[in-house]
């Protein structure tokens, strides 16, 4: 069966899908067989959108996405708190979904759960309601968010690992296959363990980022402020700032560490 609007004809949607009429697709998009997609789905140009997959609810998906087959985008999320609110889940440009991914939306009225640009979502991963992703995120085989996490850009996340609600990741943070993650991750460090610590920066995440030597040594100064100094976060803060060279980078650390609610996560030695 399929059920699609003139404004798809320039689609290619496989006979067994059904698409509903008020759905937007945009041009090129492929469509497998068995998928649904629901009345209020809008999806960019270029996208191929694999077999049996289903996207519902109030959901944007850019443009040249790869969605694998059996993935579940949309759908209302897993939460007690739900009550049938309109409520969102976008999806950036040419993010890769592997198969049997799972993509709430969000809890709470006109509230969003948000995937950025570029990211690899491998088999079987989730993504829970009001998470915020941002670009260039690699989340591995059957790694999970729980609601209100948050993870910056260029974050990697290895396989099977948890990460509590609300915990914020900094940007260009790795976080090791199975890891317990309760607490927020700053930015450019690795992190990795049941319970998760922090076992050192991200050196080689850096490197490949193009991140200067300069930037780099500052970074590695702050790691010693922040874990090996044995200052109070606070205390930790106003050393980079009077030791510390100002870029981008720091800059960065600097807002995360100062907006870390949840306390950041401490080394192994602590």
């Amino acid at each position: 069966m399929i059920v699609v609007g003139m404004e798809n004809a320039e689609s290619n949607i496989h006979s067994t899908a059904i698409v509903h009429p008020n759905a937007k697709l945009g041009k090129d998009v492929i469509v497998g067989p068995g998928a649904v997609i629901g009345e209020n789905v809008e999806i960019g140009d270029g996208t191929k959108i694999g077999a049996n997959v289903v996207i519902g609810g109030w959901t944007t998906i850019g443009k040249r996405c790869e969605i694998y087959p059996n993935a579940s985008i949309g759908l209302e999320p897993q939460d007690l708190k739900f009550k049938g609110e309109k409520s969102y889940c976008n999806i950036g440009d040419e993010t890769v979904i592997r198969e049997f991914v799972t993509i709430s939306r969000a809890t709470g009225e006109g509230e969003e759960t948000r995937v950025g640009n570029n990211c690899l979502l491998q088999a079987c991963t989730h993504v829970a309601h009001n998470c915020i992703v941002g670009n260039n995120v690699i989340m591995s085989n059957c790694a999970g968010l729980a609601g209100h996490a948050i993870v910056e850009d260029r974050v990697v996340i290895g396989g099977l690992a948890g990460i509590h609600q609300f915990v914020k990741i900094g940007r260009n943070a790795m976080v090791g296959g199975m890891a317990k993650v309760v607490q927020d991750i700053p930015p450019y460090v690795i992190a990795d363990g049941q319970p998760a610590r922090v076992i050192g920066l991200n050196s080689v995440g850096l490197s490949r980022a193009g991140i200067s030597e300069d930037v780099r040594r500052d970074l590695k100064q702050a790691f010693r402020i922040i874990y090996r100094s044995g200052f109070s976060l606070s205390k930790a803060i106003e050393e980079m700032e009077m030791q510390l060279d100002s870029s981008v980078e720091i800059e960065n650390l600097l807002r995360f560490l100062r907006n870390a609610d949840r306390g950041i996560m401490r080394t192994r030695r602590d």
